[in-house]
């Protein structure tokens, strides 16, 4: 068994700073309050205790003739305004990484500049932060926060602001949010203010969660330091946080070969040593090493034959050994078990029955019953033995664990690494499935994966290393090969189908039919000509489309989506015949006329000679472009798609021309008279044609 210590593990300078003042203070004999924990670490803070110093959560009611230690985390500026005023007798504990960020916000925070702050926004090192800013403040505590602030205060792209961080804030979110900012807005402010310590401490804990099969974080639970040490590890081995080494008893270090061990900012060497010289203790009971077994051999050599001082040597081992148990009885929350061969008492806690937090022991077993169980841990000085049925079951499901064909199901509950894999959880296995075999498509994101039961086959298997590779794309693609032979089998040109658009590309969509993707080209999707096929549809919309052409060969489907009934010169045969009056927008003009739009799709021409009774040189004269005009369609041509308009026929002769039209009127009432004559006497022949 291999124990690594992170070297960047315990206190950091400002911490370490802060702890040794206080103690300095005390040994002085001077009596001291801190202004809330001076650090977020129970065992530092009750020792301190012990030793007279106490805690007050307001300035206010600091006892008089003690000296007030401002906390590591810094206070709100109005804080250390009310102890100058008051003149109390107080020190500055203040981180100096805290300070920073308390100096880069009173030289550049402005009323009208806004501040965004990476962090927990109810820690006491943001409330600290925020109170030195002039403006407005905003805080995030990830990289999805952050878009949620965008979205509901709608920043400007060119408004300047100022971006920081707590000094203990994640590293890789921080990235993810700087990364996020400077692609949308081009004058925010960005300073880097996380802690280097805290920088290193994070990185190297990554380092070891990627090396070890376990990792253990020791430090308070309410640390946002400590916090964020076990979100890093906790992706790539199972990761425990403790605050003592009495936590150790409650972990299963069975079939762990290498730990990895760091510590928060604010965890003193003591309690680190003392947790690593415990685990040092449960590991030599959990895998003993051969000298340990000789040692019980010798001892008692001259009492017993060597295969009865094996036995029994066995019989003694704490942990990690199978036993059969027979059930004896219930208490509130253990099973009594009695264990053939021991003089121990044995018991199975509730917790210890079942991974399936729904299983009831009292319904499922009786008075009587035999169960297969594990050794947690004998106490000879009690006379007990600690049993675990869940550590069985485990271990009997790993004996069973092949390579092979079998499609599981599990839970996916962490991604691994900047995109490495994620982790499936299926009962009490947790299996590695790497990003290649995780994903479909290249393009599909691990994160959409998150939190879904997915199904998966397992391609390797490390019983030694307690590990297991699977393979999600492998049952994907299985079952995509039977949806793709069902569909071919069955589809047909003018088959129509309901799908999901799936992506976009400059020539048209993707359309996905049911595990089978067809292709709309950006000509069928729309009667109108369109620049991009995101104009028309969207990637999850539902649209209803039909197949158009099959290339079986190379298994391509074209598809259409535009419907006869759409089509803008069926709806024009329909509604507009010929002679109806329309409204319609001019859209371009010509030397010999205007085109002008009658309905999205169609447009008709208006001659020069139609537009005017006034003689115009060009359509100019009369016409623009975005002018709405009432014209008569005289005349359309389907085959060729033309339309003849005319604005000239819906409108009232000139005056001159109306004199001559009564005049011709007047004539033609005066003719029939004229015609009742014979033609010869009717119109003689004028000798002079001058006169007449």
């Amino acid at each position: 068994m291999q124990i690594t210590l992170a070297k960047t593990a315990g206190f950091c300078f400002g911490v370490n700073r802060a702890v040794k003042m206080i103690y300095d203070l005390v040994s002085a004999g001077e009596s001291v309050s801190t202004l809330g924990p001076i650090i977020h670490n129970p065992q530092v803070i009750e020792d301190l205790k012990a030793k007279g110093v106490n805690i007050v959560e307001d300035v206010k009611d600091c006892p008089g003739g003690r000296r007030l230690v401002i906390r590591t985390h810094g206070v709100e500026r109005g804080v250390l305004d009310y102890c100058g005023e008051h003149r109390l007798d107080f020190i500055d504990a203040t981180c100096p990484f805290v300070k920073k960020i308390h100096k880069i916000l009173n030289e550049n925070s402005r009323s009208d500049l806004p501040v965004l702050i990476a962090g927990d926004k109810n820690h006491p090192e943001v409330v600290g932060i925020k109170s030195y800013c002039r403006g407005e403040c905003y805080v995030f505590n990830s990289a999805e926060e952050l878009d949620l602030i965008f979205e509901n205060r709608a920043f400007n792209a060119a408004e300047p602001f100022i971006a920081v961080s707590q000094t203990t804030f994640s590293i890789k979110e921080w990235k993810k949010c700087v990364k996020k900012i400077k692609l949308l807005y081009t004058n925010a402010l960005i300073f880097d203010t996380i802690c280097n310590a805290t920088e290193e401490r994070q990185a190297e804990a990554l380092l070891l969660s990627q090396k070890n099969d376990m990792m253990i974080i020791i430090g308070g639970r309410t640390s946002s330091n400590t916090q964020k040490l076990k979100a890093v590890c906790e992706s790539n081995c199972p990761t425990f946080l403790i605050e003592t080494a009495k936590e150790l008893l409650d972990i299963d270090f069975c079939g762990v070969n290498s730990i990895g061990v760091t510590a928060g900012a604010s965890t003193p060497d003591s309690i680190i040593k003392e947790v690593l010289k415990t685990m040092s203790e449960i590991l030599e009971n959990v895998n003993p090493t051969d000298e340990s077994v000789n040692a019980v051999s010798s001892e008692k050599e001259e009492t017993a034959g060597f295969e009865q001082m094996l036995e029994e040597s066995l019989n003694n081992m704490s942990s990690d050994q199978n036993v059969v148990g027979t059930v004896v009885g219930f208490t509130a929350n253990e099973i009594q078990i009695e264990v053939a061969g021991r003089k121990h008492a044995g018991y199975v806690p509730f917790d210890e029955y079942s991974d399936d937090p729904a299983a009831d022991p009292k319904a499922e077993l009786k008075v009587g019953d035999q169960i297969k169980l594990r050794i947690m841990k004998t106490n000879d000085s009690e006379g007990t033995i600690k049993l675990s049925k869940r550590l069985y079951d485990r271990g009997a499901i790993w004996d069973s664990l092949e390579a092979d064909d079998t499609v599981r199901e599990g839970v996916v509950t962490g991604i691994v690494g900047e995109n490495k894999g994620v982790f499936v959880q299926s009962g009490a296995v947790k299996v590695f499935i790497p990003a290649s075999l995780a994903k479909e498509r290249r393009s599909d994101s691990l994160e959409d994966l998150l939190k879904k039961t997915v199904q998966y086959k397992i391609i390797e298997v490390n019983k030694q290393r307690r590990k297991i590779v699977g393979s999600i794309r492998e049952v994907a693609a299985a079952k995509r090969r039977e949806v793709e032979e069902a569909f071919w089998a069955n589809v047909a040109e003018g088959n129509v189908y309901t799908g999901t658009v799936r992506s976009l590309t400059n020539y048209g969509a993707f359309v996905d039919l049911g595990g089978v993707d067809g292709m709309i080209h950006i000509s069928e999707l729309s009667w109108t000509r369109i620049k991009h096929p995101s104009e028309v549809v969207k990637v999850g919309d539902t649209v209803e489309v039909y197949v158009k052409e099959l290339d079986r060969e190379n298994k391509r489907i074209s598809l259409g989506y535009k419907k006869v009934e759409d089509n803008p010169w069926e709806i024009l045969r329909r509604d507009y015949p010929v002679d109806s009056v329309v409204e319609c927008k001019v859209v371009s003009l010509t030397s010999f006329g205007a085109f002008a739009q009658i309905i999205p799709g169609v447009d008709g021409l208006i001659h020069i000679s139609q537009i005017s009774y006034k003689h115009i040189g060009t359509p100019a004269e009369a016409l623009k472009v975005g002018d709405v005009v009432k014209a008569k369609i005289m005349e359309i041509d389907f085959d060729k798609k033309r339309v003849s308009l005319s604005v000239k026929a819906l409108l009232d002769p000139p005056v001159a021309d109306a004199a001559a039209a009564d005049a011709v009127v007047e004539e033609a009432e005066e003719a029939p008279a004229a015609e009742e004559a014979p033609a010869a006497e009717e119109a003689p022949v004028a000798e002079d044609p001058v006169q007449e």
